[in-house]
């Protein structure tokens, strides 16, 4: 049987010798300060007029969710003037501060400055013996400049707390980026390796895509893009990376380095895609005729050497000593990987014997290379010594594999201390521990390794399947409240969708009130979109046949007024304590229970390899199982269900009687250990994972009462097996709302409500763009009938009636008909709805109106919009993802009325929105764009949402006439029971398609006296 592949990304041909024991002089980046996760980091930078001397040295200071660099740092040898030479090369006004006492240093002398564009600057300034060191930088950062001139001074890190401003809208390959583009590109290219090779393959691949453009001119693209193809698959991009991978071919051309180089990343790439014999042929296709053997006589030879060996600084010492890597010694390198992987796919493959003559084969021929001191060379041969354990585990050699196992882990800690890749080594071995009984080892160790992973931001891509075991042990130990405390930490680092941090994103914002930091805090947010957005505009103009330099030009100077805008934006909010701390995306157990009220349940699924485990908590106990199904069966039912609620046949929208006893059946692999206490619920959370993202789970069937009926029922002759009146949906008797993650449950729950001043705002009823004929289907949404990427104007032919719009505004309106507005007809286009700076004004938001979340044709790219009315030259007649993400908005709830609103987003509209995660999963879509404007909750739908019997509009009306107070899952509860009572729409498919995103004890009209509301509006 062949079992899934990890990711195997032996990217890395990196220095002599390891890292760790490096003084900072000898390194060309350390991270500032201590503690958890690295908030700053310093890189060498040459800066021109201030580096004289070879033993000068210069920093740039990036700091995470900074756009650009936030200060600097130098050794200088104290010859001529180089204080003069650092006032020179800097852009502020300054004058003479009051010494400042630097821990462990003694005083330094102090300038208090004012930057060209009037923000707070420091220097610090510190003579020793024969050198002058400095720090200087934006004054939010001081304890950044601080901790960085500790560190170089006394040439080791400097522990302390770095204690700067952040918003958590960028990500570790956000970071990274910033950090790439501060570095030049011979020292970039070390770093991106280095980060491969520790197992950090987001960052990893930031630092390759900027080197693929940088290098464009010099040599290096191939190189750079080969790299970058291989950490887009490690990622799970594996289109992206068939087409870097073909765009490098021609420029490898008959490199010996890199034609073998691309040989193994094909492989590895095929390896991540599960196609074990393909990998094998990759491998065992000839390289081009020329790439077989090393030449050693052509000009070429020195050429190539010389960019080869570029990559770290201790290699080009040994290099200048002519003792450095050489081409043979690379290609020696990527033909002992060559092995290594083919012993991969034989292990897979269940042929134990030829892998592991293949695997002691590659081990040797590394061991051979330079005495084995090649650092990447280390790092392969602790995955070596990880498949070779696996495979004396299996024969029964308990004590070698364990041997392995510590081999792999040492090597790593001597040489990628903290980093991703001992991380999962670690894994290895403490899934070694679980499964020859030694629990209490294999709990402390993954425990630790849980608590690494949360203090750095999040796990790696592997870890997912490297924590299997740690599952396991604790589903085994159920009962126990320690294990299922650690099953709820452990499933916190596994998160997935971005809607998830683009809610923990608004919560911080929001933390505070709406006051001036809050202000700050949207402005960074919204500059660093801004910032992304340029570079991609960038992108793509480098990337044209012929580029226009002007318009590049004017591209690259918005760039530094952005990231000058956003970094001096960040440095002001730094004046705000409550954003100075890093946020911590993990709770306890407790923390939640505490959370929960009276009646309510957290039900949170997690899917760790080919299993589902659930945690299930209420006020006063938990619990925490195996779930009774594997993700591809939950994936199977999921598919299933949804083929009777709703699918596209000939171009119409078809509905099937829905598959009832399937839908028990899933209840009861998935609630079926807590059965017993669902009569105690009356709000259930459920934060759903793998299959369950694209279902609500208020259609699942909670008893078997009510089935036997509508078997009968639909026996008859003539029936049409569309009457489920009488069926105990779990939906019918318990509020339901959908969790992205259970610390953004906690941030929304706990956050203020809107402090809008009017009650609510509709949008729907689009004017038709012309005379068209009607479409086939009668659903808000629907097959384009265009010929390219422009859907048909026949979808604005056909607009949504506004009726339930007016019922909503007349519902919260009141007695104060001021308070509710309905936008209809021509004044609904998208380009009203982006220049109303009114929309933060109200508290309830509403659309009804069809929703594009599909692309037009298969092969054009997904842009989740919802339709409007055009409004002139500039007007597409859609507000788009990104546009809506633009948009200013205070809301206590979003509604959108209109089709597969719950959807996601592809990676190509979440980048032109500017975001650098997420997109890939269901809510990743209109929902997050809708939080990320500032909508606390989203009504969002699953499916194309129906018209006939005036299905939407009756749900949508109903859950308005709620009394103040009321909760909207309550309100909407109410709604869709009317709807399953009625049998012409007691289907699923006409009530159950609407999820709360957020939090659904939320009030739809807050218990509030109508005059008191009224009173407040100007």
């Amino acid at each position: 049987m062949i079992r899934a592949a990890p990711a195997i990304a032996l990217a890395g041909l990196l220095a002599i010798g390891g890292a760790a024991a490096q003084p900072i002089s000898m390194r060309d980046s350390f991270p500032i300060g201590s503690g958890p996760g690295i908030v700053c980091t310093a890189q060498t930078a040459p800066t021109d007029g201030v580096l004289t001397d070879m033993f000068d040295r210069g920093y740039t200071i990036v700091c995470r969710d900074a756009a650009a660099p936030v200060g600097r740092a130098y050794a200088l040898r104290r010859r001529g003037d180089p204080a003069g030479r650092l006032a020179a090369a800097r852009d502020a006004q300054c004058a003479p501060g009051p010494p400042s006492e630097i821990e462990g240093l003694g005083r330094a002398e102090t300038l208090d400055c004012r930057t060209s564009a009037g923000a707070a600057y420091r220097v610090y300034l510190l003579a020793r013996g024969n050198r002058l060191y400095a720090a200087e930088g934006l004054g939010g950062y001081d304890s950044a400049l601080r901790l960085t001139l500790r560190t170089i001074v006394t040439d080791r890190p400097a522990a302390g707390q770095v204690s700067v401003a952040t918003t958590e809208a960028g990500d570790a390959a956000a970071f990274a980026r910033a950090q790439a583009e501060a570095l030049d590109p011979r020292r970039a290219l070390e770093e991106a390796y280095r980060r491969n090779n520790a197992g950090s393959y987001a960052e990893s691949s930031e630092f390759f895509a900027i080197l693929s453009r940088a290098e464009a001119a010099g040599g290096g693209q191939a190189e750079a893009m080969v790299n970058q193809a291989l950490q887009r698959s490690n990622l799970g991009g594996h289109g992206e990376a068939d087409t870097l991978f073909a765009r490098a071919e021609p420029l490898v051309a008959n490199d010996p380095v890199l034609a073998r180089r691309l040989r193994n990343y094909r492989a590895m790439h095929l390896l991540n895609r599960l196609e074990p014999e393909a990998a094998m042929a990759e491998l065992d296709r000839p390289l081009p005729i020329g790439a077989r053997e090393l030449p050693r006589t052509e000009p070429v030879d020195r050429l190539l050497a010389a960019r080869l060996n570029r990559e770290s600084p201790v290699s080009r010492r040994f290099d200048a000593a002519g003792t450095g890597l050489q081409p043979e010694d690379k290609v020696a390198i990527l033909d002992a990987q060559a092995q290594h992987l083919r012993g991969t796919i034989h292990r897979i493959e269940g042929r134990g014997g030829e892998a592991e003559a293949a695997l002691s084969d590659a081990l040797q021929r590394l061991v051979a290379v330079r005495g084995g001191r090649v650092a990447s060379v280390l790092w392969m041969r602790a995955q070596i010594l990880g498949e070779l354990a696996a495979l004396e585990e299996g024969r029964g050699d308990r004590a070698g594999a364990e041997r392995r196992h510590r081999e792999a882990v040492a090597l790593l800690t001597t040489n990628y201390p903290a980093s991703a890749a001992l991380l999962a080594a670690e894994a290895r071995l403490a899934g070694f521990y679980a499964r020859t009984g030694r629990s209490a080892e294999a709990r402390d160790l993954f425990g630790r390794i849980v608590d690494a992973n949360i203090d750095a931001g999040g796990a790696s891509p592997s870890l997912r399947g490297a924590l299997a075991p740690y599952f396991e042990l604790l589903a085994a130990e159920g009962a126990s409240p320690e294990a299922v405390a650690d099953m709820f930490r452990a499933s916190q680092v596994l998160v997935r969708p971005g809607v998830a941090q683009t809610q923990a994103v608004l919560a911080r914002e929001l933390s505070g009130g709406s006051d001036e930091a809050s202000r700050l805090f949207r402005q960074s947010v919204s500059l660093t979109r801004d910032v992304e957005r340029t570079r991609i505009e960038i992108g793509r103009a480098e990337a044209e046949e012929a580029a226009d330099p002007a318009r590049l030009t004017a591209l690259r100077a918005a760039l530094a007024t952005l990231e000058r805008d956003q970094v001096a934006t960040q440095a002001r909010l730094a004046e705000f304590p409550r954003y100075r701390a890093v946020a911590s995306g993990a709770m306890s157990l407790e923390e939640l229970q505490r959370l929960l009220r009276p009646g309510e349940a957290y039900y949170k699924m997690t899917v760790v390899g080919d299993v589902v485990y659930a945690v299930w908590a209420t006020p006063s106990a938990a619990r925490a199982w195996r779930v009774g199904a594997t993700p591809s069966q939950l994936d199977a039912d999921v598919d299933a269900l949804r083929e009777t609620i709703s699918v596209v046949e000939n171009g119409q929208t078809v509905t099937y009687p829905f598959d009832a006893q399937r839908s028990h059946l899933l209840y009861r692999r998935l609630f079926g250990p807590v059965d017993a206490e669902m009569g105690a619920v009356r709000h259930l959370v459920f934060e759903p994972d793998g299959a369950m993202l694209r279902l609500p789970p208020n259609l699942l069937v909670a008893e078997e009462r009510g089935l036997a009926a509508y078997r009968a029922r639909a026996a008859r002759p003539g029936d049409d097996g569309f009457d489920f009146t009488g069926i105990a949906w779990l939906g019918r008797d318990r509020d339901i709302s959908t969790a992205v993650s259970a610390a953004s449950f906690r941030d929304i729950r706990r956050i203020e409500p809107s402090r809008a001043r009017q009650e609510y705002i509709g949008f729907g009823e689009n004017a038709p763009a012309g005379a068209f004929f009607a479409p086939p289907a009668s659903v808000r949404g629907g097959a384009p009938l265009g010929g390219d990427c422009a859907w048909s104007p026949a979808l604005w032919s056909r607009p949504i009636s506004a009726e339930e719009l007016h019922t909503a505004s007349r519902a919260l309106a009141g007695e104060s008909p001021g308070e509710a507005k309905v936008v209809t007809g021509a004044a609904f286009t998208d380009t009203a709805i982006k220049e109303r700076e009114d929309l933060a004004q109200y508290r309830v938001i509403h659309f009804a109106t069809h929703g594009l979340v599909t692309a037009p044709r298969p092969e054009c790219p997904a842009q989740p919009s919802l339709l409007t009315s055009f409004g002139g030259p500039e007007s597409d007649g859609l507000l788009t993802f990104a546009e809506i993400f633009d948009l200013r908005i205070d809301a206590d709830l979003v509604i959108l009325s209109a089709c597969d609103t719950a959807g996601g987003a592809s990676a190509a509209a979440t980048r032109e929105a500017g975001i650098t995660s997420g997109g890939d999963f269901a809510l990743d879509g209109l929902v997050r764009a809708f939080v990320g404007a500032g909508g606390r909750s989203v009504v969002a739908s699953h499916w194309p949402v129906p018209d006939d019997f005036d299905a939407t509009q009756r749900l949508i009306s109903a859950m308005f006439q709620s009394a103040p107070g009321e909760a909207t899952a309550a309100a909407l509860r109410r709604a869709q029971r009317a709807l399953m009572d009625d049998p012409q729409t007691s289907h699923p498919y006409y009530w159950s398609g609407f999820a709360i995103v957020g939090d659904g004890a939320r009030p739809v009209i807050p218990a509030r006296a109508r005059t008191a509301a009224a009173g407040s509006v100007n």
